[in-house]
């Protein structure tokens, strides 16, 4: 059972995973058992060059981020498992014990972060009636959303990302992760609002 499983290794996905990881040493982010099923060949980072991005050296593109990010979580936050080479077919129940299931496997979570692309491909069953034409991208692309208020789809789920009805833009997309991140952890923490980041020490 994971407290919370994330599917999708884009940049929300992951940047959700790292704030999530991050969190370790709190007390009330203790034990917590994180997961993130990285299933990244059809991420839209794969063919993009960042020149624009805060932080990233110009020239960076989204392949090194997707390889990179996941050394990184693995480096940081080993306690985060990655789940890779595994496609999720379903989402259903209720928070407190869903159940994804996956061409592989099968996995029970307290809460789950769907991550993936905003295309009209989205096959994930458990979502036919959340559905809804993406609001911020040109209509003839037929690029999807699912309804949400402020990321929360319904109790226990949410989502992230360019599927979460935001623009295809990087630091947008990991914004969404970190935000969906810090209510989770906010969830953990008795409802007191919290954040997580590290200080350098002087």
């Amino acid at each position: 059972m994971f407290d919370v499983l994330i599917i999708g290794g884009g940049a929300a996905g992951m940047s959700c995973a790292l704030v999530l990881g991050s969190a370790k040493e709190k007390e009330y982010a203790k034990g917590k058992r994180i997961g993130v099923i990285i299933h990244q060949k059809a991420s839209h980072l794969q063919n993009a060059l960042f020149n624009n991005v805060l932080g990233l050296e110009p020239g960076t593109t989204g392949a090194d981020i997707l390889k990179n990010g996941k050394q990184q979580l693995a480096d940081q936050y080993p306690h985060v498992q990655q789940i890779e080479k595994e496609k999720v077919k379903s989402v259903f129940g209720e928070a407190g014990f869903f159940v994804v299931t996956t061409n592989k496997n099968q996995y029970k979570a307290n809460m789950v972060v769907i991550a993936v692309g905003y295309t009209k491909f989205f096959t994930i069953k458990g979502f036919e009636n959340d559905i809804i034409p993406h609001p911020k991208s040109v209509a003839a692309k037929e690029r999807i959303a699912l309804k949400n208020n402020d990321h929360l789809v319904r109790p226990g789920l949410f989502v992230a990302g360019t599927l979460a009805g935001w623009r295809s833009q990087f630091a947008i997309a990991s914004g969404s992760g970190a935000h969906v991140a810090t209510d989770i952890l906010t969830i953990w923490n008795d409802g007191v609002d919290t954040k997580v980041h590290d200080k350098v020490v002087v």
